[in-house]
């Protein structure tokens, strides 16, 4: 079963997400966590996840490889989130094709999966390049996950609705 939960920060996805995996796992699931301690600010919002998360998963940490980690687990596996997984790959100057394969790849996996990714389709285009390639393989990505998750929910205001 490969699921996706889609929507705007702090939408509620993530909490989201975690009651869903934990419904669908009969062990405790794996919380893939992508983000890297960039920053102060960066450092509460992780230890704000890492909180709400509680006791309840196995955290493994992987900003880059992460269908190698996925591999290796044996119950299901929440990936956190694949925007700033987008980011970690942009930041070491990545391609578009490189995370494609990547995420087709993971889908792929006999694992059950549950991902995250932040919706940016509703924003206005950015006026840099960088933040304009990111919505663009953002969305991108959304899409190529969503047409192959057996199960799709956005979440709006901590209501998630199924949409696939």
């Amino acid at each position: 079963m490969k699921t996706l939960f889609i929507g705007g920060i702090k939408s509620g996805k993530s909490r989201s997400a975690e009651n869903y995996i934990k419904k669908l796992s009969d062990k405790k699931p794996v919380y893939l966590a992508t983000t890297e301690f960039i920053d102060d600010e960066m450092q509460e919002r992780i230890a704000q996840h890492q909180q709400q998360r509680k006791s309840d998963f196995i955290t493994v940490e992987e900003a880059i490889n992460l269908k190698e980690k996925i591999a290796l687990q044996e119950g299901a596996v929440l990936v956190e989130c694949l925007s700033m997984w987008i980011n970690n790959m942009l930041y070491r100057e990545k391609s578009y094709a490189q995370m494609e394969a990547e995420v087709a790849n993971i889908l792929e996996l006999k694992q059950d999966i549950v991902f995250v990714i932040n919706d940016v389709s509703c924003g206005i285009i950015p006026e840099n390049k960088l933040a304009r390639q990111f919505v663009d393989i953002s969305g991108k990505l959304s899409q190529l996950v969503a047409q192959k998750c057996d199960e799709v929910y956005h979440v709006v205001a901590g209501i998630s609705t199924q949409i696939k």
